[in-house]
């Protein structure tokens, strides 16, 4: 057990889940499933760190409803949350702060086309199915979070330890301090979501990733607007490349109608970038100044701001997701397809498959420790073939840029349909493209205007986060010295702009560089323990209910 001798409450369970997201819930919901129709008796419980489901969940996003037709085949008849079919669907290059060009829609890649796709808040639908798995019988327990592995005697996994409740800053217990509890279970799956800490550490200690490309991700920021009517087109869909990343940074923006009169806008910037001084939180402020994204927000008014990384390595950076005791799926894993930037039905593939995994060896009379055959699954279903054929998207638009990377890529998937018989890789991660700051300028970014663009900390009160000031700060540092005696002379101290919520600044105080952590601000967005250069920088869970709480997003 990695943790203190504290006595606790153990409870036992078949099957518990980590992850509140799509992924999680679908696994829950299908095994219920399962064991109603093989009339069956099987205990599942799901905790989720956020105050509910759905608090933390951020994407774009647009959903392709395979996982979900698999799922409920009656979705819409239970009345989930998908009723945005996407209308029309346009991607721009931008090639400047004013000038953009539209792509014929046969230039685009294939796999970027969303005829048949649903503009949606992940949010709510996973609300909508933490309420379908209540009613199948799970036990779903927000605002708990999962805080540590627990080891059985062999080593294998057998649970998880939730967070404990009311202790200081100063590591004391307070005044109404609850220990947390031993959730034990025969099998326990791990969908957390992108770079989750326990994932990270059983990838770890199992070396899941052997022979495998580093995982790369990029940083998704996203906006809620509020828009007058006649300018709402709901089903519309607006994606970009090139300005205002350029040569500087992979990576494109997006612009979504809802319904209800509001509109998502963000900017996801791939963490391999190289110049320690580029902010993009201050690129996405730059963003929506461009007048094809602009004329959207005309009089509309910002309601929530919320940003998150996404695991986009794809198929060579993808671990194994079988270790003794359990699974790790979804994003937690990095199942997103990258070609079609969509990872919502390729998690929720991944939880089905878990799931078919899980209820098929409880029925055994021996369990075997480890499902290993959960990994040749996933290799032979729809989801194997789908990341696959995308191998080569991300290591090509690496080593390429976006423009040639994309030509190539459309090559590949709208003539070839990933087939041609080679794969590209990328073996350094995204920390250790970071180059020293002597090699760079720092990027002049405009003063917001309070209309388009605004500053961290008022972004930060729209992303509703908030967390119990006095507790052990949940991002720790290995060495408390690096980021001054090191990253601030190497790198400028990166931190202070890859943050997109104000959390790590540099004071000076009598002539002295002070490290300072805003903890509070965190919107657990992982980029720091991402895109830290030394690496040393590691984002654990806080009280349970802690961070933000996303309406809509």
């Amino acid at each position: 057990m990695s943790d203190t001798n504290t006595q606790r409450d153990v409870m036992e369970f078949d099957v518990v889940i980590v992850g509140g997201g799509p992924a999680g819930l679908s696994a829950a919901c299908r095994i219920m499933q399962r064991a109603q129709a093989a009339d069956k008796e099987l205990s599942v419980c799901l905790v989720e760190k956020g105050s509910e489901i759905g608090a933390h969940i951020l994407s774009g996003a647009v959903i392709e409803t395979t996982a979900l037709d698999e799922l409920f085949p009656d979705w819409s008849e239970k009345g989930a949350p998908v009723t945005t079919k996407v209308t029309t669907d346009e991607v721009l290059w931008l090639s400047s702060d004013q000038a953009s060009k539209s792509l014929p829609h046969w230039m685009v890649p294939k796999t970027l086309h969303n005829d048949g796709n649903y503009i949606i808040s992940l949010g709510n639908l996973s609300r909508w199915l933490a309420e379908q798995a209540e009613a199948l019988g799970v036990e779903v327990f927000p605002g708990f979070s999962a805080a540590h592995l627990s080891y059985d005697d062999q080593g294998n996994v057998e649970g998880i330890i939730t967070g404990d409740m009311g202790v200081g800053q100063n590591g004391r217990e307070k005044d109404g301090f609850m220990p947390g509890m031993l959730l034990k279970a025969k099998y326990t799956l791990f969908a957390e979501g992108c770079r989750g800490h326990l994932g990270k550490e059983l990838i770890s200690k199992f070396q899941l990733d052997d022979g495998k490309d580093p995982q790369h991700y990029g940083l998704g920021i996203k906006e809620l607007w509020d828009v007058p009517a006649d300018q709402s087109k709901p089903g519309a869909v607006i994606h970009t490349a090139g300005w205002p990343l350029g040569k500087d940074a992979g990576g494109g923006g997006f612009l979504y109608h809802l319904d209800n009169n509001q509109v998502v806008v963000g900017l996801i910037v791939d963490l391999n970038y190289k110049n320690p001084y580029l902010s993009p939180y201050d690129e996405f402020q730059r963003y929506k100044h461009h007048p094809v994204i602009a004329q959207h927000l005309k009089g509309a008014k910002r309601v929530s701001y919320g940003a998150r990384a996404i695991a986009k390595g794809g198929w060579s950076s993808l671990p194994k997701m079988s270790f003794p005791g359990g699974l790790v799926i979804g994003c937690d894993a990095g199942t997103l397809n990258p070609a079609k930037i969509k990872g919502t039905h390729t998690a929720m593939k991944s939880g089905l498959l878990a799931a078919d995994s899980v209820f098929d060896a409880l029925q055994s009379a021996s369990p075997p420790a480890e499902l290993s055959e959960f990994n040749n699954l996933i290799r032979q279903s729809w989801l194997g073939e789908e990341l696959q054929q995308a191998r080569n998207f991300v290591p090509v638009m690496h080593k390429l840029g976006t423009f040639w990377g994309g030509a190539y890529n459309w090559l590949d998937q709208n003539i070839f349909s990933g087939a041609l018989p080679f794969s590209f890789h990328d073996t350094a991660a995204d920390h250790a493209c970071t180059e020293l700051a002597e090699k760079h300028r720092p990027p002049i970014y405009p003063k917001a205007d309070g209309v388009l663009s605004f500053d961290k900390l008022s972004s930060v009160f729209l992303s509703n986060t908030n967390h119990e000031e006095d507790q052990p700060c949940h991002l720790q540092l290995k060495d408390p010295n690096v980021p001054i005696h090191s990253n601030l002379l190497k790198f400028a101290e990166p931190a202070q702009r890859y943050c997109p919520a104000g959390v790590y600044e540099v004071v000076e105080s009598n002539q002295e560089s002070i490290f300072q952590i805003n903890a509070q601000n965190c919107l657990h967005c992982k980029t720091c323990d991402i895109k830290d250069p030394a690496q040393n920088i590691t984002w654990v869970t806080p009280e349970g209910a802690g961070g933000p709480n996303y309406p809509n997003m």
